[in-house]
């Protein structure tokens, strides 16, 4: 039997957050505006935000919660949205806007403006306080959420998540147990965790992925199963060391079966490319743009 979407909140110590927008300021670009939000949280932490959209819209439309990755570069954080990074093609922001999604962004712990602690120091602290710094990233995520969805010009039905990397693994996980999330995308990061650990590739991942006891009643297949029956496009590339092809396809055999069970088949995408790596790539970009556009864009 799978694992509940409670009690894997539970192992993930998955706190109630909130995030208060203190200030904001706007700067129109070419074809879309970027706002440059300054929230802070529970711990009255401030936390970095970084949204772009469209120039105008005539109405609510989609949003996007957008969950930047790792690298090793903590430096980079939510600037991903508008700067980009080595691994992806360009900057989403734009293109997202230019599509016509409201997108944020927001800086994890340890990263961007928040690089004033070690990812390390941060999950010992989280250890030791009985706490999981997942745990804290998601809940941060799932008020991410719940401030696109007080926005006016967002359709609260149309909101959906996307990442690469570490953002992939938020993205999936947080979908597992938010059900506010109506279709999500990821790249670079599923795979089997127990076969990463027989292998040794897990100890390619960061400190903030540590969650003590989980592998003992889970899976990550059986996290993205959980997500089902709503729309899941998963990328990965076949030379990725951080996905074997081995561990993507036993955690990929469980989430189908999950969405088997759900009768929800055709709802979970796959898309794997050969002699590609750790990076997206034109093809992922093409599958990427017409899933978001058919499952949060309809009739776009």
């Amino acid at each position: 039997m799978a694992i509940s979407e409670e009690r894997l909140r539970a192992l993930l110590k998955v706190p109630n957050v909130a995030l208060l927008l203190r200030g904001s300021k706007t700067e129109e670009r070419s074809g879309y505006r970027v706002e440059y939000l300054n929230f802070v949280n529970c711990s009255n932490e401030p936390v970095r935000g970084i949204l772009t959209r469209p120039l105008s819209m005539d109405s609510p439309g989609a949003a996007l919660v957008y969950a930047h990755a790792h690298g090793g570069r903590y430096d980079i954080g939510a600037s991903e949205l508008t700067e980009g990074r080595p691994e992806l093609l360009n900057p989403l922001g734009p293109v997202l806007a230019n599509l016509g999604f409201v997108t944020l962004a927001i800086d994890m712990p340890t990263f961007g403006e928040r690089a004033t602690q070690s990812e390390s120091a941060a999950a010992k602290a989280a250890f030791w306080y009985g706490q999981t710094l997942f745990g804290k990233m998601l809940g941060e995520q799932a008020a991410a959420i719940t401030y696109l969805s007080s926005r006016s010009d967002v359709d609260v039905a149309r909101v959906g998540m996307f990442g690469m990397s570490m953002g992939s693994t938020l993205t999936y996980w947080l979908a597992a147990i938010e059900p506010r999330l109506a279709a999500i995308a990821h790249l670079c990061c599923f795979a089997d965790f127990a076969t990463l650990v027989e292998t040794g590739a897990h100890d390619r991942h960061g400190f903030y992925l540590s969650v003590p006891g989980l592998l003992a009643e889970t899976s990550t297949g059986e996290i993205g199963g959980l997500v089902a029956p709503r729309p899941q496009l998963i990328c990965v590339g076949e030379a990725d060391p951080l996905t074997p092809p081995v561990a993507v396809d036993r955690a990929l055999a469980q989430a189908r079966a999950a969405y088997g069970e759900k009768r929800a088949a055709r709802a979970l995408e796959f898309f794997r490319q050969s002699g590609v790596g750790h990076e997206e790539t034109t093809e992922m970009r093409e599958v990427l743009t017409r899933f978001l556009k058919t499952h949060l864009q309809p009739g776009s």
